[in-house]
């Protein structure tokens, strides 16, 4: 994925939908800055993006979706968006131990 221009309204997008971080240090991820963008963005957002990121860009988001990220919502919606149907499962982590079901 090619970098992400650093710009005034791209980091104000970064401030806002990613909290942990800062704007600076989070486009320089820019699948991990899209997949917040596309769950949490607004249409004010994706206009700030136009032009920068197009549907290749998000397609690849989705090809390696960090866990955790997506809603169901989000993830159905992107999928449609980018012609990846039927959608696929939800990215989910490895490694972790289930949790048991309350008694």
């Amino acid at each position: 994925m090619k970098s992400l221009p650093v710009t005034p309204d791209i980091l104000n997008v970064a401030r806002r939908v990613v909290w942990f971080k800062t704007p600076e240090e989070e486009i320089m991820d820019p699948v991990h800055f899209l997949a917040h963008v596309m769950t949490y963005g607004t249409p004010e957002d994706l206009k700030v993006l136009q032009g920068i990121v197009g549907k290749d860009e998000f397609r690849e988001v989705l090809e390696k979706a960090p866990p955790g990220v997506f809603d169901c919502r989000s993830w159905a919606y992107w999928n449609l968006k980018c012609g990846r149907q039927p959608t696929p499962p939800l990215p989910t982590r490895v490694g972790l131990l289930p949790v048991p079901p309350s008694l």
